[in-house]
């Protein structure tokens, strides 16, 4: 089930497209050009209720209304139907990350207040480079690049815990015993541990950092596999598609072109990867690219934090995305007249 923020954000937006002056008058209406059946519609009508709500509801319909009537979007013309994606990711391997269709044909992807670009395995992005690849077994990331570091925080935070029966290898522990380890762990904080936890996770840090940048930077050996990285990095796929949401600071309304598009006007000067820290392991990217048409230079900056999902080792860890340069400023994201 979607978010409440996300029914909120995504309905609004395709609200603001239909045509209406007002967002609660037009959830009340319950047009069937939105494909949204009876239940949603009295969720977002009582989430509407909700002063926590009002502001980015108001925000979303605006970004609508400014879709609609863009000359680069909809030009004033009402769609007959628009399609929710709810939430749902769809099939294929190279997916625009689309939430809303309109009229089979405008893909639309709502980001409000979000700066990730992707959640994804670490081996997905820093050996696979973000290709749609089969692997029948997820991997523990910080084992594979920091083995010795991994083992060593393990045996301290056992130490430090009064817990019985887990394995005695970190790379032995199964889902079962990844719950009983998270149980033991909840209450305590990583500073309540021992001095030896804190050490041992200060150096796991420092090795994944480096391990995970040194393997995306071999993988990344030629100017063609960089200059696609950056384009999977920034969702810029074979197909266009639409930005609409806020950045915190003001609305974001753009079209996302495609490599193709990306080529006639740019071209990517250097891709930079460099290991870096901050609670937990970090990777910044940063790339160069001539912007033939307005004869200068832009920066694009990016970092990847790579983290156990849900926990201190409740699960392998996760790699987020992170897009630190604003929309407007990124080359082939370009803003919607």
């Amino acid at each position: 089930m979607a978010a409440d923020r996300t029914v909120v954000t995504e309905l609004c937006t395709a609200l603001g497209m239909l045509g209406y002056e007002r967002v609660r008058a037009a959830a009340l209406d319950r047009s069937s050009r939105l494909s949204v059946d009876d239940e949603t519609w009295a969720r977002l009508a009582d989430l509407l209720d909700d002063p926590d709500h009002r502001g980015a509801a108001d925000a979303a319909f605006e970004n609508g209304a400014g879709f609609l009537a863009a000359s680069g979007g909809l030009g004033g013309r009402v769609p007959r139907t628009i399609v929710w994606s709810a939430g749902r990711r769809p099939p294929g391997d190279e997916v625009v990350p689309a939430d809303l269709l309109v009229d089979h044909v405008y893909l639309v992807s709502c980001k409000y207040r979000s700066k990730v670009l992707h959640n994804a395995a670490p081996s997905r992005l820093f050996d696979d480079q973000l290709m749609a690849v089969d692997r029948r077994k997820r991997s523990d990331w910080y084992v594979d690049v920091a083995p010795d570091a991994s083992q060593a925080l393990y045996r301290a935070t056992l130490a430090a815990l009064d817990v019985d029966g887990l394995p005695d290898r970190v790379d032995d522990l199964s889902p079962a015993d990844r719950k009983t380890l998270k149980a033991a762990l909840r209450p305590h904080s990583r500073s309540e541990l021992s001095e030896d936890t804190r050490q041992a996770y200060a150096e796991l840090v420092r090795t994944v950092s480096r391990g995970s940048a040194e393997r995306w930077r071999r993988g990344l050996g030629s100017p063609e596999r960089r200059e696609r990285m950056l384009w999977r990095l920034l969702r810029i796929y074979g197909a266009p598609y639409f930005i609409v949401g806020h950045d915190g600071a003001s609305p974001v309304r753009a079209r996302i072109a495609t490599p193709w598009d990306w080529r006639q006007r740019f071209a990517l000067r250097s891709f930079e990867i460099e290991a870096a820290t901050a609670g937990q392991p970090q990777v910044d990217w940063a790339a160069e690219v001539d912007d033939h048409e307005r004869g200068d230079l832009r920066v694009i900056e990016g970092h990847i934090e790579v983290r156990w999902s849900h926990g201190r080792f409740a699960q392998p860890p996760e790699a987020k995305v992170y897009l630190d340069t604003a929309h407007h400023r990124v080359p082939g994201y370009e803003p919607l007249a």
